[in-house]
C-alpha cells in the first residue's frame, strides 16, 4: 500500500538505509526516576539488536522472569538505540552478569513503578541521510521545519508490516478465523491487520483534504462524491487536514480523553494552534468508534468482527519538534534530528519528505485485495453524507 501524501513542494532525493551506524534513537521517559522504590529503571544502550532479544538477554543475565521486566517501547535491531527498562530491586546484584558487546548499561537508578507500554513523552533520532545535495539539504531542512507548524499524517511505517509489507494479511485471516491467539506473533501479525486498515483510513482523508485543496468547489464535489456545499464548509477550515462532524479528538499534549467533534470549524482552529488533534481508529473491542459523517469515512476501514484484540484510537496527525540539521558537503549528506511523539516512524517523516515509500522492498496491493480489505462497503457518497446531515 502506498499511502498518499502531502503535495505542494518538490520531492527530495536522498539515500536512506537503517544501520546501527545511521539510525539512532533514544527514548524520551514520560517522568525523571523518583530516586527511591521497590524497583530499578535501567537506561540501556543496544546495537544491532531487537527489544524482544534484549528483553531475553535480560531474562537469562539476572533470572527475572518476562512479565517482571517493563519498557514503553519497542525499538528496531538495525539501529543505535537508548531504552528504558525496569525490573524489582531485588535483581540488582545479578546485573553484573550483563555483559555483551551489543548491550552498554549506562545508568542505574530506583523507582517506585515499573514502566508500562506507552510511558513516553516521545523518541528523539538522529539519522543520516546521504546522495543528497548541500543546496537539497538545506532546502529539505526548511520543509521539514515547516512540518512542525503543519504536522505530517501518523502512518504506521513499513516496518510494521514485515518483510514483504504483506504481514497484514495473514493478520487479517487469522482475526477473522474468530480462534484465540496463540502467542506473540499471532498478536503481532493481527496489529498488523489494525495497522493496515488505520493506514488505509488515514491516506484516504489525506486524498480528500488534497482534492478539496487543489480543485474548485464542483470538481472537488465530483472527484469525491459529496455535497458542494460540505466541500463549501470544509474550505473554510483553516490548515491543509479537514475535521468533520463526529471526528473523536483529544487534547495535546496529555489529554487522553476523547471527546466528539461538534464544530469542525471551531475545532479546526485549536487543531492548526496543536491544542486537539484527531483520533483514527485501530478497530477491536472496547473502542470508540467516530460518529455522524466522520463514521461514513470510518467505516469502510473497520473490522467489527476483529475481537482477537482491544482496539484503540490513534493520533492521525503528529507535528515533529526540536528539528535540526547537519549538512556534510564532503560527504554529499545531512545528519537530521528531531523528536516525535510515542508510536509516530522517524521513516514516516522521511517518507513524507521523499513522497515515496523507503521500504527495502516494494510494497504490492493488488486490486483484488484492497476491495477485499474494505470487506464490501462503500466509500461515503454524496447521497449518504447528505442524508446524515439531515439526520443531524
Amino acid at each position: 500500500m502506498q499511502p498518499t501524501h502531502i503535495e505542494g513542494f518538490k520531492p527530495f532525493s536522498f539515500r536512506f538505509y537503517q544501520s546501527v551506524e545511521r539510525f539512532h534513537v533514544e527514548e524520551i521517559p514520560l517522568n525523571p526516576p523518583t530516586g527511591r522504590g521497590e524497583y530499578l529503571r535501567l537506561k540501556i544502550l543496544k546495537r544491532d539488536l531487537s527489544t524482544w532479544r534484549l528483553l531475553s538477554v535480560l531474562q537469562k543475565a539476572t533470572g527475572a522472569q518476562e512479565r517482571q521486566i517493563g519498557y514503553a517501547g519497542l525499538k528496531d535491531k538495525a539501529a543505535t538505540a537508548i531504552q528504558y527498562f525496569t525490573l524489582p530491586a531485588r535483581y540488582e546484584k545479578e546485573l553484573k552478569n550483563l555483559k555483551t558487546e551489543r548491550i552498554e548499561l549506562l545508568e542505574v537508578s530506583r523507582d517506585r513503578t515499573p514502566l508500562k507500554m506507552g510511558a513516553l513523552r516521545g523518541n528523539r533520532f538522529r539519522i543520516l541521510l546521504d546522495r543528497i545535495t548541500p543546496s537539497e539539504a538545506e532546502r529539505l531542512i526548511g520543509q521539514a521545519k515547516k512540518f512542525e507548524s503543519s504536522g505530517i499524517p501518523n502512518y504506521f511505517g513499513y516496518q510494521r508490516f514485515g518483510e514483504d509489507g504483506r504481514s497484514w494479511e495473514q493478520g487479517r485471516q487469522i482475526a477473522q478465523s474468530g480462534k484465540r491467539l496463540k502467542g506473540s506473533r499471532e498478536k503481532l501479525l493481527v496489529a498488523a491487520w489494525q495497522s493496515y486498515l488505520f493506514n488505509r483510513w488515514l491516506s484516504e482523508r489525506v486524498r480528500a483534504s488534497q482534492i478539496i485543496a487543489t480543485q474548485s468547489e464542483a470538481e472537488a464535489a465530483k472527484s469525491l462524491q459529496w455535497p458542494e456545499e460540505l466541500i463549501r464548509a470544509l474550505r473554510t477550515q483553516p490548515g491543509f487536514f479537514k475535521l468533520f462532524q463526529g471526528d473523536l479528538l483529544r487534547k495535546v499534549p496529555d489529554g487522553q480523553k476523547l471527546f466528539s467533534c461538534r464544530d469542525p470549524l471551531q475545532d479546526a482552529h485549536a487543531f492548526t494552534r496543536n491544542r486537539l488533534t484527531v483520533t483514527g481508529l485501530l478497530p477491536g473491542t472496547k473502542v470508540w468508534r467516530a460518529r455522524s459523517d466522520a463514521r461514513h469515512l470510518e467505516a469502510p476501514w473497520d473490522d467489527e468482527e476483529l475481537t482477537a484484540l482491544p482496539g484503540d484510537r490513534r493520533d492521525a496527525w503528529i507535528r515533529p519538534e526540536n528539528l535540526n540539521g547537519k549538512i556534510l558537503p564532503d560527504q554529499e549528506a545531512l545528519e537530521l534530528e528531531f523528536a516525535l511523539p510515542p508510536g509516530a516512524y522517524a521513516t514516516t517523516l522521511l517518507e513524507e519528505l521523499a513522497q515515496r515509500s523507503l521500504a527495502p522492498k516494494p510494497e504490492s496491493d493488488s486490486k483484488k485485495t484492497e476491495s477485499q480489505s474494505a470487506q464490501g462497503k462503500t466509500a461515503p457518497t454524496r447521497k449518504n453524507l447528505s442524508r446524515k446531515r439531515r439526520e443531524r
